[in-house]
């Protein structure tokens, strides 16, 4: 019986599905990823603790090493190749304004805006909030146990954040991915919760618990942990702390190979950036749809397997039964 081998033409691909963890940022460990495990994930549902930021556009690569010859002998000539640098860039749009998309498109912190307490005097980056509230016991990823009169305050639609209280500490704050790092104390007990990244959205409410719409990125809180509503978020053109994630970058071909680019440590690089794409081709109309860019910087990690320093690792899974 004769076996139908096909020829491996370069692959076509439609677009660009991007997927981002975060470094734990204390002692730079990325997430990494590997495609002869991983490499046939579900799309629209990748494993913990990756979070699917959709489609794509204007998906650029921009390879920054630098080479240099050795030369040697009267005249000098070429005996062998150094690397000097190893760097890497990438720039894309994202398709979906959202809290991470936000974050990961501007070099500054991103803030979550709290519900401003009632009288307070008008801030840009968020009024003195609204008192938070206690987690109790028996919380989950998805459902946060209130006091009866704490979740009366909560209803569904609300965006809410849980995290610790500030208490002065210097350093990296946030839970579970690090919002902003701070050089001397500060004096704003909800400081912790208007840069964490522990956000989700009230999907119902009862007499004693908040449901969420998906699970917290922290998973289960801490009683020592409390609640704030968000009304928003904002980030700032300025400032000194830059958001750093690991990042995967997927293109699947039309026979069902797929290109994995992985940058285990890539940081935002520019601020705050948009574009605007009209929505017909003669612009008659004048609505544009407005997409936010991405720039970042691919820092090195050092490869367990032989010790070489490393900014990109792209793979290839060929299609079925694809001559190689």
């Amino acid at each position: 019986m004769s076996q139908n081998w096909i020829s491996a033409p370069a692959p076509v691909a439609r677009r660009v599905r991007g997927y981002f963890a975060p470094v734990a940022r204390t002692t730079q460990t990325p997430v990494l990823f590997d495609a002869s495990m991983q490499g046939q994930f579900d799309l629209d549902s990748p494993s913990s603790p990756w979070i699917d930021l959709g489609w794509i556009k204007n998906f650029t690569r921009k390879p920054a090493s630098k080479t240099a010859a050795v030369l040697t002998g009267i005249p000098a000539a070429p005996l062998e190749q150094v690397r000097e640098s190893v760097q890497a860039e990438v720039s894309f749009e994202f398709l979906r304004w959202t809290k991470l998309t936000m974050a990961l498109a501007t070099g500054s912190q991103h803030m979550n805006l709290l519900a401003p307490a009632s009288e307070s005097s008008a801030s840009p980056d968020g009024a003195t909030a609204a008192a938070a509230v206690g987690v109790l016991s028996g919380s989950t990823a998805t459902t946060i146990v209130l006091s009866a009169g704490d979740a009366a305050k909560f209803s569904a639609g609300n965006i809410v954040v849980i995290d610790a209280n500030y208490s002065g500490q210097t350093g990296y704050v946030g839970t579970p991915v690090s919002g902003a790092y701070v050089k001397s104390a500060l004096s704003d007990v909800d400081y912790t919760r208007r840069v964490s990244f522990n956000v989700g959205l009230v999907a119902a409410t009862d007499t004693t618990s908040l449901t969420l719409a998906a699970a917290l990125p922290g998973g289960a809180p801490t009683t020592a942990m409390k609640v704030q509503r968000v009304i928003g978020f904002v980030d700032r053109e300025g400032g000194t702390f830059y958001q750093e994630w690991s990042a995967l970058f997927v293109m699947e071909g039309s026979q069902g190979e797929r290109i994995f680019f992985h940058y285990p440590r890539l940081q935002s690089m520019v601020s705050a950036e948009e574009s605007a794409e009209a929505l017909d081709a003669k612009q008659k109309s004048g609505l544009v749809r407005m997409l936010l860019k991405a720039h970042c910087v691919a820092l090195p990690v050092t490869d367990a397997l032989d010790g070489e320093r490393v900014a990109c690792y792209r793979s290839f899974l060929p299609a079925a039964s694809a001559l190689v």
